[in-house]
């Protein structure tokens, strides 16, 4: 459960890992330079390139996360009380992680009811919990 998180988040964290490793990689190949010297221009040139890449996938994701956000579905999560977004029929609550879903077909479910009748695109869902929005 510690892995566990709401959609929007883990596109955040995504966005966040590629913007740490995009300037670890211009960090590193600016670093070249001061080990190398002259011949370290080339390892410092492909380190900034890649690293601009990088930083620049991480500024789309953080967008398409921004976007997905304005039209997520605010429901009030039962276990915390707290405001959260959902997006799709199931995702979890991002204060508590509580699995929310809007298809009471998967309300209240068990965590092998549902490995028994999960599809691809639920089978991250342990048990339903029924939102009353």
């Amino acid at each position: 459960m510690i892995f566990k998180s709401a959609k929007i988040n883990a596109f955040r964290t995504w966005g966040l890992l590629l913007t740490m490793l995009g300037m670890g990689l211009m960090v590193l190949g600016t670093a070249g330079i001061v080990f190398w010297g002259h011949a370290g221009k080339v390892f410092a040139a492909v380190g900034l390139v890649i690293g601009l890449v990088a930083m620049m996938a991480s500024l789309a994701i953080y967008f398409w996360a921004g976007m997905l956000s304005t039209s997520a579905v605010q429901v009030d999560c039962p276990e915390c009380g707290k405001l959260t977004k959902m997006l799709g029929k199931t995702d979890r609550c991002m204060f508590c992680h509580t699995i929310l879903t809007l298809d009471p077909n998967q309300a209240n479910t068990t965590n092998p009811q549902l490995k028994a009748h999960s599809t691809p695109s639920s089978s991250e869902t342990e048990h339903g919990v029924s939102s009353n929005s």
